[in-house]
Formats: structure tokens, sequence, C-alpha cells
């Protein structure tokens, strides 16, 4: 199998990047894309040329590191999948494959595919925990959680963080990210007693971050690799309104 990887190169967040072309022979059908990506890059070390930079972790679909745009979609062409969970089969012998990285004010460039995603990291430092004490493991039935309750907390809780959601909004936007991560935790008794302070710190840091303000268009849960859906931010605004009302 032979494509053409068209990808963006970009040293630094200052510098000006573009596109560059590569044409890769041998390929098959069952390589994942960063498999690809790699044989790429050792072909390149082998022509003395500057590697890719591309990021990557588990390579099991848990960690998101691994995010890019595939020809124009979040992760490649298929749903429901993050990019090391894809494989060079959706592709066809002969065909282009432009890859760029995640683009948003909030995700400056690290070097060609690799994005600074410490803004997330910074909205979960405000709530993205529950307060307990310390000492001997509570009795497991101590706090009962209702099964609807649990598995409303367990589809949040789905989010890997990889900011596919922020790149393919228009605006982008951090709300999918930020409300999965307030509903998860706001929706158990364990993380009721900060609920308040949660959702409405953590909402702050995500317009302090410079991510956009939501306009509900949907693209966040369509490119979502976890399917998370958009009735978390109506929920969330929902919680932010009481929190507000609470403090008065």
């Amino acid at each position: 199998m032979k494509v053409t990887f068209k990808i963006w190169r970009q040293e630094n967040a200052k510098s000006n990047g573009g596109f560059q072309s590569y044409e890769v022979d041998g390929l098959t059908d069952d390589m994942s894309f960063l498999e690809a990506l790699d044989h790429l890059n050792e072909i390149l070390v082998g022509q003395n040329q500057k590697t890719i930079a591309y990021e990557y972790d588990c390579r099991e679909g848990i960690c998101g590191q691994c995010g890019v745009f595939i020809n124009g979609r979040a992760h490649g062409p298929l749903d429901n999948i993050t990019t090391c969970q894809l494989h060079m089969r959706s592709f066809t012998d002969g065909q282009t494959i432009v890859v760029e990285p995640w683009r948003a004010k909030a995700f400056p460039v690290i070097k060609d595919l690799v994005v600074d995603r410490s803004a997330l990291d910074n909205i979960m430092e405000q709530g993205g925990y529950i307060s307990a004490k310390t000492g001997t493991a509570p009795e497991a039935n101590a706090i009962l959680v209702g099964k609807d309750v649990a598995d409303k907390a367990m589809d949040a809780a789905a989010c890997i963080g990889c900011g596919a959601c922020v790149a393919s909004c228009k605006n982008a936007s951090a709300a999918l990210f930020t409300a999965a991560k307030i509903n998860h935790m706001n929706s158990l008794p364990q993380g009721k007693q900060e609920a308040h302070r949660r959702v409405l710190e953590m909402s702050r840091q995500m317009e302090l971050e410079g991510f956009g303000s939501c306009t509900f268009t949907g693209a966040c849960e369509v490119e979502c690799p976890e399917g998370i859906s958009i009735t978390n931010i109506a929920e969330m605004n929902a919680r932010r309104a009481m929190a507000k009302w609470h403090n008065l």
C-alpha cells in the first residue's frame, strides 16, 4: 500500500508552519495510523531528515494523547475511535492523507502535530476531584448509588480529555469537556459537598483559558471519540445557574 502524507510541520508556536508531502510505500492494511507515522519517521531517519513530532501514550484509545485532524476530521474518518485506533484499511491505495494538529487558541503548537493541552488540566485543577477524609477505607456499601445515577456519571466519566471537542468546534469551546467532568463529579453523592463551587470555578477557568463560547451546534458530540452527549452542556448550564442563585 502506498499513500501520500501531507503533514503540517511547525518548529514551535512562534514560528510559521506549513504542509510537507511525503510518499510512503510498504504500508499494510492492518497497520494502525500511528504505526504508519512510525514507518514514515523510520524513512526520514534513514534519509537524515527531521522526524515528525506527534503525541501518543497508550495506543489503546484510553489516554487521548494521539489526537490530530485527518482529512479534516478529528481522529480520522471513522466515528467513535481515537487516532491510534484507526487503521490504514480505512484509506485507499494512492490516497493523499492530510494530517494537522488541533487548531485552537488555547492549544498552542509545541511542534508539528503536538499541541499544548495544559489548559484542560488547568480546568481540572479547579474542581476535578472530591474532598474525603483520609484513613481506613469506608465500607463499600456505606454510600448507596442508584444504577441510574451511576450510569449517568460513568457516561460523563468516559471523557478522555483528548481535546477533539475543542478542535472541531467553530468557536473552539471546551464546554463539552468541562461539562463532562463537572457532571461526572456532581452526579455522585461523593461530589455533592463541593458541587456548587466546582461548577462555578471550573466554568470560570474555562473562560480564563481563552476557549470560545458554546453555541450548541453539536460538532463536539459528533467528533467525540467517546460519543459524549451535548446534553451534558445543558446540564452544566443549569447547574451553574443554580450555583449562582445559591451564592446570592
